[in-house]
């Protein structure tokens, strides 16, 4: 597990290159914030999110408990899942609007409907 990375991942990266082509700036892993969320935009007091189908328990067929030692990796994708939720509820609670961006939403064939969804985000209030 030291290779797997937690930022500038693959999907992180199609993200941060589409919202830039949109003409938006971020601030990237701001370290005061919990969680250390991927993409802030302080002045919209908004926050995109992106996860790792697997990491984190998304329901989209990516997510496929290993066969070895499958009580470790369920406990470990639950606590990751409670995590998630926990942060987000702070990030809420602190005045921040959050986008989860899942892994397989940026995929060549969706990234159309992603742009829009990430665009629509950024545009309303």
């Amino acid at each position: 597990m030291a290779a797997v990375r937690a930022t500038d991942t693959a999907p992180e990266m199609v993200v941060r290159r589409m919202v830039h082509s949109l003409g938006y700036r971020y601030r990237l892993h701001v370290r005061e914030l919990p969680g250390t969320p991927d993409l802030i935009f302080p002045r919209h007091r908004k926050i995109i999110d992106v996860r790792g189908c697997f990491w984190h328990g998304h329901s989209c067929g990516r997510c496929r408990v290993p066969r070895t030692r499958r009580g470790y990796w369920r406990a470990k994708i639950e606590r990751n899942s409670a995590r998630d939720e926990r942060t987000i509820r702070k990030l809420r609670r602190a005045g921040w609007r959050v986008l989860v961006v899942w892994e397989c939403a940026t995929v060549p064939a969706k990234r159309d409907a992603l742009r829009r969804r990430i665009l629509r985000f950024l545009e309303r209030d």
